[in-house]
């Protein structure tokens, strides 16, 4: 089918290089990566390639709508701008006729390897339908990717007793040594989530070493996209967990991501699980993806968007936006994450207040904007309640509110124009900090257009949400129902 590959590949970055050429760079953000036309969902193939950070993603580019996948993209030299490239895969064999879906990659001498999962999709000659899902390469030169003659190179028959393999997917693939490694998400014969994990001396054969981690019927239906990484002297399995439960504020309903804390045996293959905790207590982040830097950090990326609240194909003619790229750092047993520092070469037209006491509802000549770094620091809590109103006129506006007597923090999008009936408000717990003896509460927020991330206590928690709010609509509002004290920054962030 080498053939068809060729022409399919070829006829799709036709229509995307048409495609991209008639958006307007006005409705991008301006530092967070969007899709270059059509539909993107989780990152794939988070990786350095010859000094380059490369990422592709699921993407369907012939409409806003999700469709058969094919991986789109794009690399950076600083996490900031990117440039995109041509599509990377489209679904052309017999064994990824379903679609190419999510995965990793990595360098190995001059190639650069892309690990995805196949999906296999057809009725057989007696009605049958034969749907499986197994594991995959290809290899390129950082812009064209052919397919391994030996695909697939997992399939059910490498599973354990009891795997489904029609939930088994999204390989993450590292190299300790000269050994290989691979996880992947699955679910059991309970219809639970679990990550098996898998080794290699080739890249080509893979056999099956241990379960590292299961659901047991607590922490969703099916566990998507795993990593795994080290942290300082902790291990961490990062998973997205399909068709939760909400438990408190820590996990809402549905589609969520999060850091399983343990011990790793790299000799018996055993990981002990410790605690779990959300990566982000938001609206909108998922499917999220790591990668190792040559200065040794650990950078985080997630998809800016749920799965139940698709809206922003209803405004635009792209949907889907990435995360600011995030440092993770181990501080106090807690995975702190904070936006990559490049960001910081990207800041401009300081403005800054201290110790600024609010009563009312105020403003800050200056502070306002939707393409912005504000960091907030509230060092005075006679109040009940301190709210932001930003993206702010008389007619839309986002809110972010602190409740001091509850200890809790709000996201709420009400009034961001929606039509639609979806998830607009999200709460979680947090505590203010002690700084120099004296109880402080430090607020980030990353405005870009249409985005917010929100970062508590430099990092401690984040909290991400996409809105669609007129542009015109910039001011920032303070305000309280009892006495604040803050001292706020302001930076533009300019490309």
């Amino acid at each position: 089918m080498e053939n068809n590959k060729n022409n399919l590949l070829e006829k799709v970055r036709k229509i995307e290089q048409n495609g991209f050429s008639k958006i307007s760079a006005e409705s991008r953000p301006v530092y967070h990566l969007s899709s270059p036309m059509g539909w993107m969902n989780d990152p794939n193939g988070f990786s350095v390639y010859k000094k380059d950070y490369h990422l592709f993603f699921q993407y369907h580019p012939f409409s806003n709508e999700w469709g058969p996948m094919h991986w789109g993209h794009c690399k950076s030299k600083d996490f900031i701008k990117w440039d995109y490239l041509p599509i990377a895969m489209a679904p052309d064999q017999s064994y990824d006729e379903g679609g190419c879906y999510s995965g990793s990659a990595l360098q190995e001498g001059e190639e650069h390897i892309l690990f995805y999962t196949g999906v296999i999709d057809h009725y057989l000659d007696d009605g049958s339908h034969n749907y499986s899902q197994v594991q995959c390469i290809a290899k390129g030169d950082g812009i064209n990717y052919k397919k391994y003659q030996g695909n697939p190179v997992i399939t059910g028959l490498d599973l354990p007793p009891g795997s489904n393999i029609k939930e088994f997917r999204d390989p993450k693939v590292w190299k300790e040594g000269t050994t290989y490694y691979l996880i992947a998400g699955n679910q059991d014969e309970d219809g639970y989530g679990q990550v098996l994990l898998f080794q290699s001396d080739n890249l080509k054969k893979w056999n099956f070493l241990n379960v590292l981690d299961k659901s047991n019927g607590e922490y969703g239906k099916m566990w998507e996209c795993p990593d795994f990484f080290s942290l300082e002297d902790t291990q961490i399995l990062l998973v997205s967990p399909q068709n939760m439960r909400a438990k408190g504020y820590e996990f809402h309903n549905g589609n969520n991501s999060m850091f399983i804390y343990g011990d790793y045996n790299n000799t018996t293959y055993q990981f002990k699980r410790k605690k779990i905790f959300s990566a982000d207590y938001g609206l909108d982040f998922y499917a999220p993806q790591t990668l190792l830097t040559s200065d040794g950090r650990r950078i985080m990326i997630g998809w800016m968007q749920s799965w139940d609240a698709k809206f922003m194909k209803d405004f635009l003619n792209w949907s889907g936006m990435m995360t600011i790229p995030r440092e993770l750092q181990m501080k106090n047993e807690k995975i702190y994450q904070s936006p990559v520092r490049e960001l910081e070469n990207y800041h401009k037209n300081l403005i800054k207040y201290e110790q600024c006491k609010i009563t009312e509802a105020v403003t800050l000549e200056g502070i306002k904007g939707r393409v912005i770094d504000l960091q907030v620091k509230l060092t005075e809590f006679n109040f009940h309640h301190f709210t932001i109103h930003f993206a702010h006129n008389k007619e839309y506006e986002m809110l972010l509110q602190y409740n001091h007597k509850r200890k809790c923090l709000t996201i709420d999008r009400t009034h961001s124009k929606l039509l639609r009936d979806i998830v607009c408000r999200r709460k979680m717990d947090i505590e203010p900090i002690l700084e120099e003896q004296k109880e402080i509460l430090k607020l980030r927020l990353l405005l870009d257009k249409h985005s917010v991330e929100v970062f508590i206590n430099d990092g401690e928690k984040v909290m991400t949400s996409i809105f669609y709010i007129p542009m015109e609509a910039n001011e920032i509002i303070f305000d309280t129902d009892g006495t604040a004290s803050m001292d706020v920054i302001k930076y533009d962030i300019c490309i």
